[in-house]
């Protein structure tokens, strides 16, 4: 029966819907609204309120572009600097004890995104598992990853890193809130898709996460996005330049510029430096020395990272999703042949070896693809396996549709049956060609395996650990199989490769 359903929390009750299924509060405010003089400060906690605050409804999205929350057709959700806020599923029927808790971390490239797309709805993993999912919204692009801690002053500081710090303060609202909503503080699953997952690694080099959280699943991490301090501090004044501001009069004017203006603007030299410097984000987490120490992949070669359990892996055709040309990422002939450039001629050699026929554009997206994403998740499993339990997979799944369009197991299509949308419009149409019964088998193995794993810290008995000896990884397609190293002569291709600096 449908209605609506209140819980209390640290900072006052919130009404949400019931749902034949599924207890839903949408847009509970972890911390303040980052306004005013709080924008570009660390998250504060969130004011308490008196009577009971309506979570029917989702709120604002963080600041991106206007066509970046995308909620169905032409539907967007509007945006606003006051977005920090999550969202809570569990199922209707009772449990005689707290049951195991997944948090989802959106991607979008640091850029767009927003915990209220339909895709992410919890209801059918919460259901089939009976767990209980929150996603959160932090803070995007030019307000969550562009360091000016250079321009604040002694009165008014700009801290770093301020969507981890987000993401931080929503893992501590987990901790002293789940509980009321039926779910366990101390049974915690971070798992996030491409920079939602470079998110779940830099949460496990952070050492202000600990104990927040208990394992870790990262889907599609670009696991070497991680600026230095010279690399922030570039890209922040090419900001403040372009902005048109003195650097004497940047702390008041990125205070009181309109949230647009310095929005549209950070875009902008972010598209200029697609071509100028191939292969550096430079929208992403700063190694400050403070929140993040090391950069993700450093940290975990070094047993530094939480030593947590980790499912990680990516998809066969990551870099299909990105035009060569438009996109932003290293997919195109100009851009690799700039990044391959930068390196000695044998590391130059070995790469081009292992992808003959580049500079086709079909084998420059490939090499693309894997530079971004695949190369530095091997480097993540590798040291993180030398320390904690690593489950290793690639994604090689895809309906006919995908194959005939050229897509492939491409960028996100995991997304689809990790959350059981199989029968949901996106899955719908993913298999209007065929495959339905086949992505509907493949949806059951993802969820039973992240299922299995948020519960127990383990995936089914069928998937062992991946070592550097065994390099066992699991191949989730219409016939699952493991494969021991797969694509080896790519992984030695790419060892030891030195990524370009933006500086």
């Amino acid at each position: 029966m449908s209605g609506t359903v209140e819980v209390t929390t640290a900072d006052g009750a919130v009404r949400g819907v019931r749902g034949r299924r599924v207890l839903r509060w949408r847009s509970i405010p972890y911390a303040a609204p980052p306004v005013g003089d709080l924008r570009f400060r660390a998250p504060h906690p969130p004011c308490p309120w008196d009577g009971v605050r309506d979570a029917t409804e989702f709120g604002f999205a963080a600041m991106q572009h206007k066509d970046g929350p995308r909620l169905g057709v032409r539907r967007y959700q509007p945006t606003d600097e006051d977005a920090l806020t999550l969202n809570v599923t569990a199922p209707v029927a009772e449990s005689p004890s707290p049951r195991p808790v997944m948090v989802f971390i959106h991607g979008g490239g640091y850029l767009t995104g927003s915990s209220a797309v339909p895709l992410y709805s919890g209801a059918r993993l919460a259901v089939r598992g009976d767990v209980v999912v929150v996603s959160m919204n932090y803070r995007l692009g030019a307000f969550g990853y562009v360091d000016f801690g250079e321009f604040g002053s002694p009165e008014r500081a700009f801290e770093s890193n301020l969507g981890l710090r987000d993401q931080i303060a929503a893992l501590r609202w987990v901790r002293a809130n789940i509980a009321a909503f039926g779910g366990d503080p101390g049974n915690v699953t971070v798992f996030g898709e491409s920079a939602g997952a470079n998110a779940v690694l830099a949460l496990l080099a952070s050492p202000a996460a600990e104990g927040l959280f208990h394992r870790a699943i990262a889907q599609s991490p670009p696991a070497g996005w991680a600026l230095t301090p010279e690399e922030a501090r570039a890209f922040a004044r090419r900001c403040v330049d372009a902005l048109g501001v003195a650097p004497s009069e940047a702390t008041d004017a990125l205070i009181k510029l309109p949230a647009n203006e310095i929005r549209r603007t950070v875009a902008r030299v972010f598209d200029a430096g697609a071509d100028e410097w191939p292969g550096v984000f430079p929208i992403c987490p700063v190694v400050d020395g403070e929140l993040l120490p090391l950069a993700p992949v450093d940290a975990m070669a070094a047993g530094v990272a939480h030593p947590l359990p980790l499912i990680i892996g990516t998809n066969r055709d990551e870099g299909t999703l990105f035009d060569g040309a438009a996109g932003k990422l290293p997919t195109n002939e100009p851009r690799l042949r700039k990044i391959l450039g930068e390196v000695s001629a044998d590391a130059r050699s070995r790469v081009l070896a292992a992808y003959p026929g580049f500079p086709d554009p079909k084998v420059a997206v490939r090499m693309g693809g894997d530079y971004v994403f695949w190369r530095p998740t091997v480097a993540a499993m590798e040291g993180h396996s030398r320390h904690a339990p690593t489950y290793a997979y690639r994604y090689d799944f895809a309906p006919r549709l995908l194959h005939l369009t050229g897509y492939g197991a491409t960028h996100a299509s995991e997304l689809v049956p990790v959350f059981g949308y199989v029968d949901g419009p996106i899955g719908r149409t993913l298999t209007a060609l065929g495959g339905g019964a086949a992505l509907r088998a493949v949806s059951h193995q993802f969820q039973d395996n992240w299922l299995s794993f948020a519960r127990t810290g383990t995936p089914l008995p069928t998937w062992p650990a991946y070592t550097e000896d065994s390099r066992t990884t699991l191949i989730i397609d219409a016939h699952t199989h493991l494969e021991s190293d797969p694509d080896h002569p790519q992984r030695l291709a790419w060892s030891g490769f030195r990524t370009p600096t933006l500086t």
